[in-house]
């Protein structure tokens, strides 16, 4: 019964139902100041992160951003790469937003900086490998000379207006992941960003758990938590163990061996990097973004026990069992370098029969078809694919429920927002909080702000949020007619139809008929175009004269009839009439 309830209702009606979760009914708003809490993005889906806290009343809040990331296209989005939330809402009061506050370095954290912050114009604070990763990106948009990145120190404080800050170090699958403890109004809320309790960390400091307690010691209100990882059982796992793992597997391994990862994971490139050394392989770097997050670990104090690179020119001339290919592309992406090496399109880089293409990484939800094309294609050339199974070469980033359980017990927060996480995340994390005590937990979607002080939490205001894409230099909304016309468009392709029409409005010489995403014949052979010179012919009248305005539509609509009726579709179609 519960599934039937959250299909056909929002998300957050389903803690109107008998499951003992916290109600998130419509509050009034206090007259004194109040302390709200408002996503609009990366709530209710993985990615897109974007949330705000402001604190004032109405029309006189100031307001904290903390992160500003992307998600990324898909079959449903032709054409459109990037996707980033809609922030008109906050752009409007832009003079009231004190900073950005990014926790760490991924792109859906991190990714729509450099194109929203002419829209912002706000203060940006970062660790330096984040405020690194920021700053060539705002730097190719020709911004970071006037974008300017202010560099907080891992553990450090920072004080903006109403907002005081503790930053506090959790392990993750980037290094100086930093969650927030924000004090404001007398209370404390932590947003905890991505996160993780690896015990044994390659890259970067351990959490800080001793400072979690304390400050569950000294009282938490709310927290805003990660729940991406909520629907798995125990522990995520130590990247020290996945070294380990990696180093077996490759030893085992005689020709090339090519390891594809998510570039921004610097851990994982360490324990890579450590698994050659052991194995006698000389490291070789593909990708862009590879290359680009080797250097900025350099260039900020990680990897100084990274094997040289050997550069992809060089790379030929070493034997296949000496060499191991670092490369982007472990989801599919058709422009990442381990799709463009299988399909022999990298320059100096190939992959042959007898060598091994390791996946050290996780199946993304949304990209398993792009991912199954690719290792099919590499086991039809004789390729070895070995993918993650258990944590041998592969741990998450993010708590599974055990790492949950942990951080309640230190924090013992009133109030719990689920975030980073889809709608079955978020319910089964709200359950979680509750069985283990938590007062309230508000499943909320993006758009809806929430009142976490004074007084219970309720959900006091439903904003604009959404999506903007990004096609091509240009953002666009995703609710925009171009966006419509890109999604129709690849379903039913187009007909255009050019025809001359003199002064005295008769149709002179032949039409130009094109077709363009339709078949070429129908079942029976027939050629679609011959039907849509048909439909012409019959729209016109017998003296060949027209008005061009009432042909257009009254050919458009034959040409969609006829074709349905012999394709089972109906394109779009664009007539013009040229005056001779």
């Amino acid at each position: 019964m519960l599934l039937l309830v959250m299909c056909f209702f929002p998300i957050w009606m389903v803690l109107r139902a008998h499951d003992g979760l916290s109600r998130v009914d419509k509050g009034v708003m206090s007259d004194n100041n109040s302390f709200v809490f408002l996503p609009l993005g990366g709530t209710g889906e993985i990615g897109m992160n974007c949330n705000l806290y402001g604190y004032g009343v109405k029309g006189k809040r100031d307001w904290l951003m903390v992160d500003l990331g992307v998600t990324f296209g898909r079959s449903d989005t032709p054409g459109v790469e990037l996707i980033t939330p809609d922030i008109s809402y906050i752009a409007k009061q832009k003079d009231r937003l004190l900073g950005l506050v990014l926790t760490h370095g991924h792109e859906d954290h991190i990714g729509a900086v450099a194109h929203l912050w002419t829209e912002l114009q706000c203060p940006i604070y970062a660790t330096a490998f984040t405020a690194s990763l920021v700053q060539g990106k705002l730097r190719e948009m020709g911004i970071d000379d006037i974008a300017k990145i202010h560099i907080i120190e891992p553990n450090g404080s920072l004080s903006l207006g109403p907002f005081d800050m503790e930053f506090i170090c959790l392990t993750h699958s980037i290094a100086e992941m930093q969650a927030i403890a924000i004090k404001c109004g007398g209370k404390t809320y932590l947003h905890t960003g991505d996160w993780k309790i690896d015990p044994n960390p390659v890259i970067g400091q351990a959490s800080n758990l001793d400072r979690l307690k304390e400050l569950g010691d000294a009282g938490v209100e709310a927290v805003i938590c990660d729940s991406t990882n909520v629907l798995s059982p125990g522990r995520s796992g130590s990247e020290a163990d996945v070294a380990d793992g990696l180093s077996a597997v490759i030893a085992e391994q005689k020709g090339r061996v090519i390891v594809t990862t998510f570039a921004s994971n610097v851990a994982r490139l360490a324990s890579i990097g450590r698994a050659a050394k052991l194995n006698d392989r000389h490291v070789v770097l593909a990708g862009r973004g590879m290359h680009r997050i080797y250097n900025v670990a350099r260039e900020t104090g990680y990897l100084d026990d990274f094997p040289s690179p050997v550069s992809e020119e060089d790379a030929g001339y070493l034997p296949p069992e000496k060499l191991l290919i670092l490369c982007t592309g472990s989801q599919g992406e058709s422009r990442a370098a381990l799709a463009r090496l299988v399909n022999d399109q990298h320059q100096h880089l190939t992959a042959d029969k007898g060598d091994t293409v390791i996946f050290s990484s996780k199946m993304i939800p949304g990209n398993e078809i792009e991912i199954m094309a690719l290792q099919n294609q590499l086991a039809r050339r004789g390729i070895r694919v070995i993918v993650a199974r258990g944590t041998d070469i592969h741990v998450s980033g993010h708590p599974c429920r055990d790492e949950l359980c942990d951080m309640y017990d230190l924090i013992r927060p009133k109030t719990v927002i689920p975030v980073h996480g889809e709608a079955r995340h978020l319910v089964a994390h709200a359950e979680l909080a509750k069985s283990l005590g938590v007062d309230h937990a508000l499943v909320i979607e993006n758009g809806m702000m929430v009142q976490l002080a004074p007084g219970a939490p309720s959900h006091i205001d439903t904003v604009p949020s959404g999506r903007m894409y990004l096609d091509g230099k240009i953002l666009v909304s995703s609710k925009g007619a171009s966006s419509d016309a890109r999604r129709k468009l690849s379903h039913v392709g187009v007909v255009s139809v050019a025809m001359g029409v003199d002064a005295t409005g008769r149709i002179q010489g032949a039409p130009k008929v094109s077709l363009s995403g339709l078949p070429e014949r129908d079942r029976d052979g027939i050629k679609l175009s011959d039907w849509v010179l048909e439909a012409i012919e019959l729209s016109i009248p017998d003296n060949g004269r027209i008005t061009p305005e009432r042909a257009i539509e009254a050919i458009s609509q034959r040409i969609r009839r006829i074709l349905s009726r012999q394709w089972g579709k109906k394109p779009v179609v664009h007539v013009q009439f040229v005056d001779l």
